[in-house]
C-alpha cells in the first residue's frame, strides 16, 4: 500500500511540468499564473485527494474570487482548510499585506542625469567625506535616469583597486544603457593619477566590448570634482 508520500510524488510526476506553478513561473512569467497559481507557489502543497491549486481556487471561490476578501481572514479561519498550518496561513496574509502596501506606494522617478554636475551631486555624499578611496558607478537607463548607484572597490588612503569584471557585471545585471565611473580622492586634489587614466581607458574599452555607453569617469573632492569629459579625454 502507497503511503501518503508515494502518492503526492507520484501525482507530480504525472503533473505536466508547464501546470505546476513553480515551474510555469520560471518558464514565462508571473503574469502568466492565475491567482490561485500565485496563492499555490506561496500554501506548496495541497493534501491528499487536492492538488494546491485546487484547494487556492476554494479558498478564493470562498471568498467570492477576491483578495481583498480573503486578506480580512484570520490566521484562524484559514487554518480550518485541510492542508492549511498556522505558517502558511500567516505566509499568506503576509504576502497579501505586501501588496496593500505596494499599492499606497507612490511612484518616484529616479533622477536624471543630464550633466556632469548632475552626476556629481547625486554620487558626492556617498564619495566626497571619506578618509579613503573607493569606486563606485552609477547606473543609468536609455534616458540616462540613475537607476543606481554601486560601490565596486574600496581600498587605501591613496588607491584602490577598479575590476573590470564587476563593473561590467553590476552595469550589465542592471541591464545598464550607460555608466559613469567614479572616485574620490580624499586629498581633495582632484587631478587625476596615472592609475586613474589607465582605469578610465580599461572601462572605456570594456563597455565598449558590451555595448554599454560610457558617459564619464569622475573623480569627487569635498566642493569640487574633476570630469575626464569636460577635459576632453572621453
Amino acid at each position: 500500500m502507497e503511503d501518503k508520500k508515494d502518492i503526492i510524488s507520484r501525482s507530480l510526476k504525472l503533473t505536466p511540468e508547464e501546470s505546476r506553478p513553480r515551474e510555469k513561473a520560471m518558464r514565462y512569467r508571473f503574469d502568466h499564473l492565475t491567482v490561485a497559481e500565485l496563492m499555490a507557489i506561496i500554501i506548496g502543497s495541497g493534501s491528499q485527494g487536492e492538488s494546491v491549486v485546487d484547494l487556492c481556487e476554494r479558498i478564493l471561490l470562498n471568498n467570492n474570487n477576491k483578495l481583498y476578501n480573503l486578506a480580512r481572514q484570520s490566521v484562524k479561519n484559514l487554518t480550518a482548510y485541510k492542508g492549511i498550518g498556522q505558517v502558511k496561513a500567516i505566509e499568506l496574509l503576509a504576502a497579501l499585506e505586501i501588496a496593500r502596501r505596494y499599492q499606497l506606494e507612490e511612484f518616484q522617478e529616479s533622477p536624471q542625469i543630464k550633466t556632469i554636475s548632475d552626476a556629481y551631486n547625486y554620487i558626492k555624499s556617498a564619495l566626497r567625506d571619506l578618509s579613503h578611496e573607493e569606486i563606485w558607478i552609477i547606473i543609468l537607463n536609455h534616458s540616462k535616469h540613475a537607476i543606481d548607484r554601486v560601490r565596486i572597490s574600496s581600498g587605501g588612503m591613496t588607491s584602490t583597486v577598479g575590476d573590470i569584471k564587476i563593473i561590467l557585471r553590476e552595469a550589465l545585471e542592471r541591464r545598464a544603457t550607460g555608466i559613469i565611473l567614479a572616485h574620490n580622492h580624499p586629498s581633495d586634489n582632484p587631478t587625476p593619477s596615472r592609475a586613474d587614466d589607465n582605469l578610465t581607458e580599461r572601462v572605456k574599452a570594456g563597455c565598449r566590448a558590451v555595448d554599454i555607453e560610457f558617459v564619464d569617469h569622475i573623480i569627487v573632492c569635498r566642493g569640487k570634482y574633476y570630469s575626464y569629459v569636460e577635459q576632453g579625454r572621453i
